[in-house]
């Protein structure tokens, strides 16, 4: 059985799962859909072709699916699609995808979006991410499993995000940030890696040394960063290690480290 505030307005052709609870004075569009035991507090908007998952807890104040801060936006057919078990916390803004970043934006499960994020149109977003209050996604921006962006920081349209990585409060990141790398500063530059992370995540210790020894390799030898990013990715056989080196030979927007 939901729970629905008798103030809430639920438009006709919006389809809701079970368990759900609905806070007062919230409006759900009629394009949206929303999965079992999801929690949405008072006063949201939930609007545009908007998916839910499963157990998500949206607090009051926030606006989900409105459409792309984008000048090009022209009534397009756009999507916006949230995984299971996230928590999206007040004031927070989610935006459609644009018919030029491929009309979606996608968010995984079990991610943490503290106050006043903004994840921008056409962002890609893996799995048990946090984003610090006041962290703002730009257009077309991709972050993998397990991200950490601090408090107050803008990430610029297209840059991408790895796998691990973890960006200090109050910085401004400007380009691609590797797996497993920890950045900082305005502008981002690469600080080391993500060791409290990788210690949390993995048991074994020799994935870890192989990464410490990958990124002394491409980042602090003063060798060629491509040449040694193929070499690692054709020759260490350690997965997380080829991980780090194809993402530092398909990058788009640079690597942003100190040259030696």
């Amino acid at each position: 059985m939901n729970n629905i505030h008798n103030t809430a307005i639920i438009e006709e052709g919006a389809l809701l799962g079970d368990n759900i609870t609905i806070g007062a004075f919230t409006i759900i569009g009629k394009d949206v859909k929303i999965g079992d035991g999801t929690i949405v507090d008072s006063h949201t908007l939930i609007t545009g072709k908007t998916t839910i998952g499963k157990n998500n807890h949206i607090f009051s104040h926030a606006s989900i699916g409105s459409i792309p801060q984008d000048l090009k936006f022209n009534g397009e057919d756009v999507e916006l699609i949230i995984g299971d078990n996230n928590k999206i916390r007040e004031y927070t803004l989610f935006n459609p995808g644009t018919i030029g970043g491929g009309s979606v934006t996608k968010i995984g499960d079990n991610n943490l979006f503290m106050g006043y994020t903004h994840v921008a149109h056409d962002v890609i977003i893996g799995n048990h991410c946090i984003f610090a209050n006041g962290a703002t996604l730009a257009g077309h921006v991709e972050c993998d499993d397990y991200v950490v962006v601090g408090g107050l920081t803008p990430i610029h349209q297209f840059c991408k995000l790895g796998t691990q990585v973890m960006v200090g409060g109050a910085s401004a990141v400007a380009q691609d940030i590797p797996p497993f790398c920890l950045a900082e500063g305005n502008k981002a530059v690469l600080r080391g890696l993500n060791l409290t992370g990788l210690r949390r995540r993995f048991e074994n210790r020799e994935d870890i040394d192989a990464i410490k020894h990958a990124y002394k390799e491409l980042f602090e030898s003063g060798r060629p960063l491509q040449e040694v990013a193929s070499e690692l990715f054709e020759s260490d056989k350690n997965k997380y290690v080829k991980e780090l080196a194809n993402f530092v030979l398909n990058t788009k927007r640079g690597i942003p480290f100190n040259r030696k």
